[in-house]
């Protein structure tokens, strides 16, 4: 029985990294999209405006939220020497 609880957990540890990977953000918001799309499946006009316009929001989103910090000058800390 630990072996198959092991597998499961395993199992879903590589879905959610699969699924979530690098950036947290991309698989809810990619949920939200299809879920507007199919909302607005009767609707083409609004959805052939709301879907693409969504998809710019998470592409400029997620580059805002992944764009680099600045490098900062290493440091390194030496230990004081009796000299």
């Amino acid at each position: 029985m630990a072996a198959i609880a092991r597998w499961l957990r395993t199992f879903g540890h590589f879905w959610a990294d699969f699924l979530f990977g690098d950036s947290p953000v991309l698989f809810p918001a990619t949920l939200v999209i299809v879920a507007v799309a199919f909302a607005l499946r009767h609707h083409r006009l609004a959805a052939v405006i709301a879907v693409p316009v969504l998809v710019i929001v998470l592409i400029v989103g997620t580059a805002y939220l992944g764009r680099k910090k600045p490098a900062q000058p290493a440091t390194s800390v030496e230990p004081n020497e009796p000299g």
